[in-house]
Formats: structure tokens, sequence, C-alpha cells
């Protein structure tokens, strides 16, 4: 956890729809920021800017998968490869903006448009993504209310760690020096959590057809995908392409995700505090310009995100400093930093949470 940052505030809020954050009472906190945003008019939509987004990513994608069938049978697909990986990665950052109702000004378009992005294109569940993510902006960093600090295979918390045992304790121990390597099988890791997902039974009836249209969808992609590899390329090459496209997919992925929340205050089971200092004290900022931007797909303003996660991507750069000088007008830690200290902190956080599992003399 870092160290400049003091939790203050209390009081219960919920946030249970990621698009749509709580409004609280007229004199809270958050209502007066959100009354300064709404009259800033950065939450309406921008139609062109998606526009041109969305092509551009959908021609550069159709390009790389062209360049991959004039190049044909050779170890130059290894290039192609890393290219397909970055543009997998940027087509699930449009998914991300359409689960979060940013694109469009319907829910059914943003639903269609992430189904089309994450299934189709990129072979993730879109169903399941949006379950998972929905429970995290509800709960960042929040202990068994968090699914993406939930024990698995890193351990966030030292609870978590002190009781492993076997090669789950061996991981913990390790795990700082072992997170980047990880990350390449965080691509495989997604895939098989959203087909588990899909074959799970239980639902409504409603749910269970949607399964049934993002089963079809992820039917087509993985089809259409390995098709495509094995009959262009030779077994090996073809495996070996399939482990540098899918391990930079997942690498790149998981770089993008992790500087967010990872080393940041994290609430116990029964910590009460209001949406707004929720957000922004669990949220890390990371500094750059338009190019980090574009390589991180806006969720360097993951304080501005988290608080205004309807809000389309082109206007969170617009809406930090307005935000920056609400926080520091109450009291509420602000945190940003640049990305290579971020990870420093990622790894930092890692490292100290499996001290426990370490004898005394290693930390």
């Amino acid at each position: 956890m870092t160290t400049d940052i003091t939790i203050r505030g209390t009081g219960p809020a919920d946030h249970t729809d990621m698009a749509k954050p709580p409004p609280g009472g007229r004199g809270s906190d958050y209502a007066a920021l959100s009354r300064e945003v709404k009259q800033s008019g950065l939450l309406k939509r921008r139609p062109g800017y998606y526009f041109v987004k969305v092509g551009a990513n959908l021609f550069l994608l159709a390009a790389g998968w062209a360049a991959f069938a004039l190049i044909g049978q050779s170890w130059w697909q290894l290039l192609t490869a890393a290219f397909l990986a970055v543009m997998f990665t940027q087509t699930g950052f449009i998914g991300h903006d359409a689960g979060h109702h940013q694109i469009a000004a319907t829910k059914r378009v943003n639903n269609v448009l992430g189904r089309v992005h994450a299934d189709l294109l990129i072979g993730l569940s879109y169903g399941w993504w949006i379950n998972k993510h929905n429970r995290h902006h509800s709960h960042p960093n929040h202990v068994d209310r968090d699914p993406d600090i939930a024990d698995g295979a890193i351990a966030f918390t030292q609870d978590h760690a002190r009781v492993r045992s076997g090669a789950y304790a061996w991981l913990a121990r390790h795990q700082a020096w072992l997170f980047f390597p990880m990350l390449l099988l965080e691509g495989l890791a997604l895939h098989i959590a959203g087909v588990r997902a899909l074959l799970d039974r239980t639902g409504t009836a409603t749910s269970r057809a949607a399964k049934l249209a993002e089963a079809g969808l992820l039917t087509a992609h993985l089809g259409g995908y390995l098709a495509a590899v094995f009959l262009v390329l030779s077994p090996v090459q073809a495996v070996c392409f399939l482990v540098v496209h899918q391990g930079l997919f997942g690498l790149y992925m998981g770089c993008s995700f992790a500087p967010n929340h990872k080393g940041m205050p994290v609430f116990a089971k029964d910590d009460k505090i209001d949406f707004l200092r929720r957000q922004v004290l669990t949220s890390r900022n990371i500094r750059g310009h338009r190019f980090t931007d574009f390589a991180l797909g806006g969720l360097n303003y993951q304080i501005e995100h988290h608080l205004f996660p309807s809000m389309p991507r082109p206007s969170l750069r617009h809406a930090q400093e307005l935000v920056r000088t609400f926080c520091a007008r109450h009291g509420i830690a602000y945190y940003e930093t640049g990305l290579l200290n971020s990870y420093t902190q990622v790894l930092r956080h890692l490292h100290a949470v499996g001290g426990p599992l370490r004898p005394e003399m290693e930390y």
C-alpha cells in the first residue's frame, strides 16, 4: 500500500451499475462534484470520436489479418502476431468503453458493440466480463467484494497469503518476481474464464439466451482464428504464433490494468466509506500525454473513470483538473504518478504481501 495515501471519510454507499454511479444526497460531496461535471458537458456522448476510433481500429485489425494472409507460411508471422496482440488489446478497450455505455446513447447499441468487439473479434466473453467488472466498480479494493483482488494465482492481501501452503505459498513468496511473466498467461486465463461462465447452467431464461448468443460469437471467433492460423502456417509455426500472440495480448492487457488499483489502499470487509472517497482513494492515475491515453485506452485516468464510468474516453483528460481541484478543496488525497513508478509500487506491494511467507531475514 502506498504510504502517502490517507483514508478519510465514512458513510455507507453502494454502486450497483458501473454506468450510473449513485447520485447520493443533494448535499453530498459526490453530488456536488457530479453537478460540476454535468454542467461542464463532459458526460455528453462523443459519437464523432467513437465513429473514427472504432472505424480506424477495425481497419487496422483487418489490415493485420490481411497481412497475415499475404505473408503466408513464414516466421515473419511472429511480427504479425505481435501487431495483432496490440490490436486485440485496443479492440478490448473499445469493448470496455461499450460496457460502460460510453459510446452510444442506448444500452442496446452499446451491448451490440461490446459483444462484437469482445466475443467475436477477440474471443472474450462480454457477459462474464460485465458481471465481474460491475462488481469491481462497485467496491474497488474492498476485501471479499472486489473480484479483482480475490484470492487466486496472485495474493493481494497478507491475510490471503498467510493461509497458503505448498506451491501456492511458494508462488506468493515470489509473486513480485513472477508477476510480469504470469501476465503472459492472462489472455489464456481470460478466454478460459469466459468459457467456464458460459458453461455455467445457472441463471434466468434471459441470461441463458444471452449466453447462447455469446456462445455462437465465441465459437465463430475460435473456429475462424484457429482455422486461419493452422491453414496458413505449418504446425510448429502455428503453435509459435499462438504463443506469441496470446502471450503478448495478455501482457499488454495486464500492464494496462495493473497500475489502476494494485498497491493502493485496501478496505477490510466491514469498512464503510462514501462513494466518492471509495473510488478516489483506491485508484491511481498515470501521468502522460496523448500517446499514454492511446496506449492505456484512457485507463490512465482511473480516478475520473471510476467516479464517472459512463464518461466518454476523450472527456476524461478534460475532467481531470476539475476532479483534482475538487479533491484538494475537500481534503481528499488524489494520487497520480508515472507509469514506470506505478509498476514499481505494484511490485513493492506484491512483495510486501508475500512477506509473512518468507524467512524474517528476507524482509
